[in-house]
């Protein structure tokens, strides 16, 4: 199959880039390399450099594709505060723009990576597709609840496949956020630099992690799918934030203050995942670890320094 990813020189969109080529399929990567990177890029998938806001251009780009993943996105909660109408350009208008760029072109297929904080506060454990989605906390979860209603409106429009992937918590090697707002990187970051471990409510906060190259094989899992299909993504094992840092301490072998930060407005207390639905649908689940993931995590780190 002849796949674009958009954010393709990103932290996911490249082991989704990486786990298509190992596939077989031909890769074209698009990215305007403002939050990503062109050496994650993985040799053997074609590059664009070029922005989705790019409306003439951009079903050209396009034209000849079976499909397109679709992970161009700003991720930053606390930015999409500071910030609403930079994200609702860039998150949901640019994701309008690709959608028509894609019915313009012939491609009738589309996986968007969506979030599981379209669930709000849950009302209860585990998280299933058929659960309501929630009220917003911040303009970033807003833009995941809009551009899945414009994915779906295409469907019903043109007939235009749609698969969207709800994540939990993926983490992993090669994420290079800066800032960097994800639990999993700051802490290993902070123990491997012999810091304070930052931490929000004691580490109480329950947590579904997956590991990046499982979530990258379900975007290739899905692609032979069709319709209108919204699929959670995650381990199935909700884990405390705290255990998560003690692990971490002893894969380094060591151990580091903890900085308690006290709580944090608009942090649901705990959230996991039901992700049978894609299991059945596809054969797809999570098959590494949390403790081995994090091994892999603190080597790659480590390297780095």
């Amino acid at each position: 199959m002849r796949v674009l990813v958009t954010g393709g020189a990103g932290f996911i969109g490249s082991a989704v880039t990486r786990t298509l080529l190992e596939e077989g399929h031909e890769v074209t990567v698009l990215d305007n390399l403002s939050k990503g990177f062109r050496a994650l890029v993985p040799a053997g998938a074609r590059f664009l450099e070029g922005d989705l806001r790019d409306e003439e251009r951009l079903p050209g780009w396009l034209r000849g594709h079976d499909a397109a993943i679709h992970m161009a996105a700003f991720i930053e909660v606390g930015r999409s505060v500071e910030e609403p109408l930079v994200f609702a350009e860039n998150n949901i208008l640019n994701s309008v723009r690709l959608l028509q760029a894609m019915h313009r072109a012939g491609v009738g297929k589309i996986v968007f990576s969506s979030s599981a904080t379209v669930y709000g506060t849950p009302r209860s454990l585990p998280i299933r597709e058929t659960d309501p989605l929630g009220v917003q906390s911040n303009p970033y979860g807003a833009s995941k609840v809009a551009t899945e209603a414009f994915v779906a409106t295409y469907n019903q429009l043109y007939g235009m496949d749609a698969l969207i992937l709800r994540y939990f918590n993926p983490y992993g090697p090669n994420e290079l956020h800066e800032p960097e707002t994800h639990a999993i990187p700051n802490f290993v970051r902070a123990v491997l630099e012999k810091r304070p471990v930052p931490l929000y409510w004691k580490g109480e906060i329950v947590r579904d992690f997956i590991y990046v190259d499982d979530l990258a094989r379900a975007h290739t899992a899905v692609l032979g799918l069709t319709g209108l299909q919204y699929y959670n993504v995650g381990s199935e094992t909700g884990t405390k934030i705290i255990d998560v840092v003690r692990q971490i301490f002893e894969i380094a072998g060591y151990e580091t203050a903890v900085d308690d930060l006290g709580e944090r407005a608009g942090d649901v207390a705990a959230t996991y995942a039901w992700s049978r639905k894609i299991a059945e649908a596809t054969g797809w689940q999570a098959r590494v670890p949390l403790r081995e993931g994090l091994a892999r995590t603190v080597e790659w780190y480590r390297s780095r320094m």
